[in-house]
């Protein structure tokens, strides 16, 4: 599988250099940022995994939409304001602002600790012979990843005062492919400190790192596109699914409590939907609601239509006051 693996890694690494060097790296010292050399490398590469993600969403998902969608699209306002999010994100607009921002926190924090001897743990090395390879090690950390995005969702759902900021995800009426970035930013924030604070505690290095987020991003897309699709009796066990995850968005079923249901909701799970058959979360039922939130529809809740009211209308909510 490694051999497989390979010549797609090298060409990646070719393409990545070239554009580093004959567009990236001129413009840092134009500017006077060549301190900042090392991390616009790993930035370039963010960038061209946001360029082949939203290829793959023109090329591939959208005539899936097109194919069989669930409903047809009658809000096409909101969906560009969805494009704006996943431009925003994909493209890493965001993670700059992470860069500029929290970054430097991160290097501060991380150097104390391995100055008082705290080395890093990597989790890839504790079944020397078995996970040997680039495949097993991958392997290894996508699913410590997802089992740590299941609890993270789950907190989203259970914590109210985080709730607040993630109900704006859930606020999407018309869900499409473009939807899985429409959060509030203060959401991301959290959600990226936690994957980093992990991803330094674990010991998972940096390309693996971005295929890790690369191909969760890819597969939450197609999980939110507006297409009726399923995986099957045993696939739908196996990946996450559009059908699956849909129901997750299902008005009063998704992320509301239901019955003797603790966990307010189903279906949390981000790639793997083990977790939720594991923890007693899982909806397999083969149905296509409507998506939103309960007071969307019986209270007339605003939860805004521009990027910038939505932002505005989830800080009032975050401190009670919309």
């Amino acid at each position: 599988m490694d051999s497989l693996i390979d010549p797609v890694s090298n060409a990646f690494s070719t393409v990545q250099q070239w554009l580093f060097e004959a567009v990236v790296q001129p413009a840092l010292f134009t500017l006077g940022l060549a301190n900042f050399l090392e991390d616009a490398f790993l930035g370039t590469a963010w960038f061209m995994v946001g360029v082949l993600q939203i290829l793959v969403l023109l090329l591939v998902f959208g005539p899936l939409q097109r194919w069989r969608p669930v409903e047809p699209v009658q809000d096409r306002a909101t969906v560009r304001t969805d494009i704006l999010y996943t431009l925003i994100h994909r493209l890493g607009l965001f993670r700059i602002a992470l860069f500029l921002t929290l970054e430097p926190v991160f290097d501060e924090l991380f150097g104390v600790l391995r100055t008082a001897g705290y080395g890093t743990f990597h989790l890839d090395q504790l079944w020397p012979g078995v996970t040997d390879g680039a495949v097993a090690s991958f392997l290894i950390y996508l699913v410590a990843f997802d089992f740590l995005g299941y609890w993270i969702h789950r907190g989203q759902h259970q914590w109210d005062v985080w709730w607040r900021l993630h109900s704006l995800h859930h606020a999407q009426r018309q869900m499409t492919m473009w939807s899985d970035n429409r959060n509030h930013l203060l959401d991301d924030i959290a959600v990226d400190c936690l994957l980093v604070l992990a991803a330094q505690l674990v010991g998972v290095a940096p390309g693996q790192f971005i295929a890790i987020v690369a191909l969760t991003q890819l597969s939450e897309s197609l999980q939110h596109a507006n297409v009726r699709l399923w995986f099957g009796r045993v696939g739908e066990r196996l990946w996450v699914s559009p059908r699956f995850h849909r129901m997750h968005h299902s008005i009063g079923t998704g992320h509301e409590p239901a019955g003797n249901n603790t966990a307010r909701g189903h279906n949390f799970g981000v790639l793997l939907p083990w977790w939720d058959v594991f923890f007693g979360t899982a909806n397999f039922e083969r149905r296509y609601e409507p998506t939103g939130i309960r007071d969307q529809v019986e209270q007339s809740r605003d939860y805004g239509r521009g990027f910038w009211s939505q932002q505005w209308l989830g800080l009032k909510r975050l401190i009670g006051r919309a």
